[in-house]
């Protein structure tokens, strides 16, 4: 649906005149990596629904937004090499479900994105700590990238740390990965009357947030004229809903994962990211039910049985519909 106008802009930039030449006009100045938008796919649109999907019901919902049915294919079954997806056989079809062992890692993702920023700081800072010939090379590299990607930074050999992380998945993060009993968590607070530097600017000696706010500028210069083009436009069709809404939470994600959601004490202010929130929710909002109405139409066609959305899809950004009251 959208190629033909991706054609006519791809060479020039253009101001969207419709929420289909904006899809268009993304999708040929930032087209999104195949394999990344099946994942957004799984956890935005899949997940709500029982977890599972026929290969064609994916194939027909990203058809339009640019990827052939190879690129799915090939998209779907490096993610079940990498764990994320199981695979079935029914005949000449294939199912694939999300892997009960990634279920822990797509809920940590969904809290990231739907909830809103904002933890307070109670002055404590969180270390994990490895000491040389503690573990061995590769548990120190798979719990250094599970840490970082939960927002850890390494300030020394061996010491990760966060100033505010969840302790749930902290212990999720150090049971899946086998180092339970391997290595150090403490808690620690700036000590009174020491001299010490204030712990508040370990921020600086850790991240380089600077990265990280320009692309939450990026994501509100992107999107904001879509949520105008919405205002203009309310009623935009079930496919159009569904593509700007995988679209947004492709984009919001990727800024995401680079965050390491310090507390708001310790972010500079003003911060984007807050704005960034914002803006995805309101678009959410604006677009969810459209959107639901054409994921269901596609999982439907090839799976009668397709549950509705889950409790926790309609606790997204607050409640879904008690934010539009």
């Amino acid at each position: 649906m959208y190629t033909e106008i991706l054609n006519h802009i791809a060479t020039k930039p253009m101001q969207p005149s419709s929420t289909s030449d904006w899809i268009a006009h993304f999708l040929a100045t930032d087209p999104p990596r195949h394999k990344s938008l099946v994942m957004t796919l799984c956890g935005d649109a899949i997940a709500p629904h029982g977890g599972a999907f026929w290969l064609g019901s994916t194939i027909e919902l990203l058809g339009p937004l640019g990827v052939s049915d190879r690129l799915v294919r090939t998209s779907v079954f490096r993610l079940v090499q990498e764990g994320w997806l199981v695979a079935s056989r029914e005949g000449r079809r294939s199912r694939y479900a999300l892997e009960p062992k990634a279920l822990p890692r797509f809920e940590r993702a969904n809290r990231r994105i739907y909830s809103p920023p904002g933890l307070h700081w109670d002055g404590r800072w969180t270390f994990v700590l490895a000491p040389n010939g503690s573990i061995d090379g590769d548990l120190r590299a798979l719990l250094r990238k599970e840490l970082e990607w939960e927002g850890f930074t390494m300030l020394a050999t061996g010491v990760m740390a966060h100033p505010a992380p969840s302790r749930d998945t902290l212990h999720e993060i150090l049971a899946r990965c086998g180092a339970d009993g391997k290595v150090f968590v403490c808690d620690a607070t700036e000590l009174a009357g020491a001299g010490s530097r204030p712990l508040s600017e370990l921020v600086g000696d850790g991240w380089d947030l600077s990265g990280v706010a320009a692309s939450y500028r990026q994501f509100i210069d992107a999107f904001t004229p879509v949520l105008g083009l919405l205002g203009k436009q309310p009623d935009i069709g079930p496919q159009d809903a569904f593509a700007i809404r995988t679209l947004l939470i492709h984009a919001y994600r990727r800024v995401q994962l680079h965050d390491p959601m310090l507390p708001l004490e310790l972010l500079p202010t003003p911060w984007p990211g807050s704005a960034a929130y914002a803006l995805a929710k309101e678009i959410y909002l604006l677009t969810y039910r459209q959107a639901e109405q054409h994921i269901m139409a596609m999982l439907l066609r090839e799976d009668e049985t397709t549950p509705p959305a889950n409790s926790d899809f309609h606790e997204r950004f607050g409640g879904l519909a008690r934010a539009l009251l």
